[in-house]
């Protein structure tokens, strides 16, 4: 039986200016991809200035009247955070869509950013804190919508407020999803904080399942020697059509996500397969761990202590 892959058609983007982090490979870039080909300005902020020239290149390919611009940013330093937000306020362009994509998954060791913050928490939360903080003019301009993805890794479990750094005991998979969860959190506190204070910004969340995308690839820089046993095995599933997305269906609920005329309070996107792991874009309920306002509120506070952002 031949698989039926998931569609979205997505609204006219043009006049729509984009950020998508994580742009430049795997699933954000089939975001990147189709809000260019809807017709949005999309800016890509990468770590790689090849493989960011590469991606622009192939999205140009595809579509030739695409508008796809490239930037410097790597999560994993709050300086490079600042220079790009820096530049991007001294350009004065408004910023309609801001997807939170990029993030580094279970380095088998414990590493740390530039600025000593345990990997996975920098990267995944740390940094795209101080991105939205340093965005805000821009998206309050527009009255952006920001979306965040988080993982299917965040439905159990908690942040890990007694070692949130992992600097007693490292666990790579419990960190990572202490970092989503983190994410999550501050997604939804951004909302709150947004209707308190009139700042005009829809706040999402989403989540890509599994797929087969280049995360538990190998990552020499991260320790990842050669491509994990979980990557080889969830891209033999995915090729087959068994349980699990691709990387093209993956990227549909953040898709939805950042189109949906009406998102619904308390909901997120994400596949709606068994277990949501793949399977056509849809709503479903926050994950439990999501859904306290009081740690929320708590990580807020100390995202905005740890990176310094003036996010109030």
């Amino acid at each position: 039986m031949t698989r039926t892959a998931p569609s979205l058609d997505l609204l006219d983007l043009r006049g729509r200016r984009a950020l998508v982090t994580g742009g430049s490979d795997g699933i954000g870039r089939r975001i990147a991809t189709r809000l260019a080909a809807a017709g949005a300005e999309v800016l890509l902020p990468v770590r790689s200035a090849g493989k960011g020239a590469a991606a622009r290149d192939g999205i140009l390919t595809e579509h030739p009247g695409a508008q796809v611009e490239l930037g410097a940013l790597d999560l994993a330093s709050l300086a490079s955070v600042r220079a790009l937000t820096t530049r991007l306020l001294e350009d004065g362009q408004g910023i309609d869509l801001l997807v939170l994509n990029a993030g580094v998954m279970t380095p088998p060791e414990r590493r740390t950013t530039a600025d000593g913050f345990e990997l996975q928490l920098g990267t995944n939360h740390l940094g795209h804190v101080a991105l939205v903080a340093g965005l805000l003019p821009l998206l309050r301009e527009r009255r952006a919508r920001i979306v965040t993805q988080v993982s299917v890794a965040a439905r159990s479990g908690s942040v890990h407020w007694e070692d949130l750094q992992s600097a007693r005991s490292y666990d790579a998979g419990r960190a990572y999803a202490s970092s989503k969860i983190a994410l999550g959190l501050f997604a939804t506190e951004l909302q709150r904080r947004s209707d308190d204070a009139g700042w005009g910004l829809t706040s999402v969340l989403s989540h890509p399942g599994v797929a087969a995308t280049n995360l538990l690839a190998a990552h020499p820089e991260y320790g990842r020697g050669e491509t994990s046993l979980s990557r080889r095995l969830i891209g033999a599933l995915s090729s087959r059509g068994i349980l699990l997305g691709t990387a093209e269906s993956a990227a549909l609920p953040a898709l939805l996500a950042a189109t949906d005329p009406s998102p619904v309070e308390g909901m997120m996107y994400g596949p709606g397969g068994l277990g949501h792991l793949g399977g056509a874009p849809t709503r479903h309920a926050l994950y439990r761990p999501l859904r306290s306002t009081a740690d929320a509120s708590r990580i807020w506070d100390l995202s905005l202590e740890l990176t310094g952002a003036p996010l109030r």
